[in-house]
């Protein structure tokens, strides 16, 4: 924020990249059968939760008098993966970049504040590494600060966020496809992540052949410097212009949006999940 980032380009880039194969990384230390009990489990729930976030937001952009396509991604951010489903859904409403700029900035900044935030309230409101991790996952948008504040949390905060986020992640295919249909866009693009399959791919490896499994350890510390660096890199981003491009509306959308979803969940998890 004061000094600037002379190589913001170059970092932008390598976090993308880093970020994937990190998340790849923490694969090898989860258990394939875990991870897929994960998606299956809360099928309903998870379908639920994004439904209303889009409702919800669109509503909340409406007021506000948010640009449609803007308010839009703002709240598929918000609803699964942050900046991922917001680049899988961009092509699909014909976004412009200033609009992808204007909903991924005000991801990126509520991110930010994620980070800082959540663990001592998590410790202030006494919740388990469970709660925690699922608190994570569902209220904190993009997969790095999601692991980023789980990881601060706890080892087993860690591998339930990060299961859980991806198994929510999954859902950008079905959401591109709804968008497609809801934009009347024809040219259907589904730009789906693959670093989610590899992820998988990964845990298999784990569950099932003993070499990795026995060096998944090794495996994870790597994963989790990847995770560090790639924090580094994000918050090494900000700056006074990526704010002032924001704009208030669209910033005043997301706190609420976010507000609504973080303190739902909280409340959710606390009463009903020991």
């Amino acid at each position: 924020m004061t000094a600037g980032n002379p190589y913001l380009n170059l970092t932008r880039k390598y976090t993308k990249y880093l970020l994937q194969v990190s998340v790849v990384g923490l694969g090898f230390a989860m258990d394939i059968k875990k991870v897929l009990e994960a998606g299956s489990s809360g099928i309903l729930y998870t379908m639920g939760t994004i439904i209303i976030t889009l409702i919800i937001g669109t509503l909340i952009g409406k007021a506000l008098m948010v640009n449609k396509t803007t308010s839009y991604l703002i709240s598929t951010g918000t609803a699964i993966c942050g900046g991922s489903a917001i680049a899988a859904v961009s092509p699909v409403v014909k976004a412009n970049d200033q609009q992808i700029s204007v909903s991924i900035g005000t991801v990126f900044i509520l991110n930010a504040v994620a980070l800082f935030i959540f663990p001592p309230i998590g410790h202030y409101l006494d919740l388990s590494q469970k709660q925690f991790g699922i608190w994570c996952a569902i209220a904190i948008h993009d997969t790095s600060s999601v692991v980023g504040a789980a990881s601060s949390y706890g080892h087993e905060a860690l591998i339930i966020a990060t299961t859980v986020k991806l198994a929510r992640a999954l859902w950008i295919v079905p959401l591109v496809l709804a968008t497609s249909f809801l934009f009347k866009n024809e040219k259907r693009k589904l730009n789906f992540p693959l670093f989610i399959l590899f992820f998988i791919v990964a845990s298999i490896m784990k569950t099932y052949i003993p070499a990795v499994a026995e060096n998944s350890d090794k495996l994870l510390i790597i994963a989790k410097a990847g995770l560090s660096i790639t924090l580094f890199f994000i918050g090494a981003g900000i700056n006074k212009k990526s704010i002032k491009e924001i704009g208030a509306r669209p910033l005043i959308q997301g706190v609420f949006l976010w507000m609504i979803v973080m303190l739902t969940s909280l409340w959710v998890i606390k009463t009903f999940m020991v």
